[in-house]
């Protein structure tokens, strides 16, 4: 048996595993003291996400289909991170793939649980500034769409509703407040 906080784990089952994700199943005594049971989805990667921004304050998305979700999504440069990385270099990996960008200053925005209630991935969101740009190099499997814009405008998307994507939401509102407090300013 094992405590978690208040909860007991009486057993564990792995019910399912894949290259990206492990899906456990525990018999509990909850808070309470009643037996039940809960499920917990175990991310073998860190979710990575960037925010470029260059001198002029505009930003680059990336617009792809999301199958578990099936709709289209537009979205900050995003991927896994292996946990074996460090997380700075998976994300100069995505940014460079998914967008074609090469970053030279860095600076950690946030970290967040994505989904607590029910899995264990926790997401790591960078700023990227000082910019370079190159062909984008997607993964095999990725149909990537590529769009620059203003801070604002991508600002105006999130605010709307028109982006739901968390890394991005969460991205965007972090970056927001800091604009607002004067810690990312225009580059000369």
């Amino acid at each position: 048996m094992e405590d978690r906080g208040p909860w007991k784990t009486i057993r564990m089952e792995r019910v399912y595993a894949s290259p990206w994700i492990e899906v456990d199943h525990h018999d509990v005594i909850d808070p309470s003291g009643a037996p039940g049971t809960y499920g917990v989805v175990h991310f073998r990667n860190l979710a990575i996400g960037i925010l470029p921004l260059d001198q002029e304050m505009n930003t680059w998305i990336i617009g792809q289909y999301r199958y578990p979700v099936r709709k289209y999504s537009w979205e900050i440069p995003e991927g896994g991170g292996d946990r074996n990385v460090a997380p700075l270099e998976s994300a100069a990996r995505e940014l460079r793939e998914e967008a074609g960008i090469v970053a030279k200053e860095w600076t950690e925005l946030l970290r967040m649980d994505l989904s607590n209630s029910a899995s264990d991935e926790e997401a790591i969101i960078y700023l990227a500034r000082d910019l370079e740009f190159h062909a984008p190099e997607p993964d095999s499997n990725e149909e990537l769409m590529v769009r620059k814009l203003s801070f604002d405008a991508l600002y105006a998307m999130v605010d709307s509703g028109e982006i739901t994507d968390s890394l991005t939401v969460a991205a965007v509102l972090k970056a927001r407040l800091w604009i607002l407090e004067g810690r990312i300013v225009p580059q000369k």
